[in-house]
């Protein structure tokens, strides 16, 4: 009995941690998908470069990279080697990168 329960234990752990980990997930609507990419071919940005940075979505932006807005939408972009990069401005983690 007491194999049954430590099995179940760690199956609830292991569930909990995918639902922490899916938490940290941001989706993007549709919409606000479509409002940021014309936004942001109306309004280019020169690309920056940060070495040593590896761009994913997930990677923490640091302080000195500016952030632009784009109106009516809560995330802000930016141009990182020549890519446009959506950001969540609140923990400055890059959650979309845009081709």
């Amino acid at each position: 009995m007491r194999m049954h329960l430590t099995a179940a234990a760690a199956g609830l752990l292991l569930l909990a941690g995918i639902g922490v980990a899916a938490a940290d997930t941001v989706v993007i609507q549709p919409e606000q998908e479509t409002v940021i990419k014309e936004y942001v071919k109306k309004q280019p940005l020169a690309s920056v470069k940060l070495p040593g940075v590896e761009l994913n979505i997930g990677t923490a932006l640091p302080d000195t990279v500016e952030l632009h807005e784009v109106p009516n939408v809560k995330y802000r972009y930016t141009v990182i080697d020549n890519r446009t990069v959506v950001v969540d401005p609140e923990t400055r983690k890059v959650i979309k990168i845009i081709q």
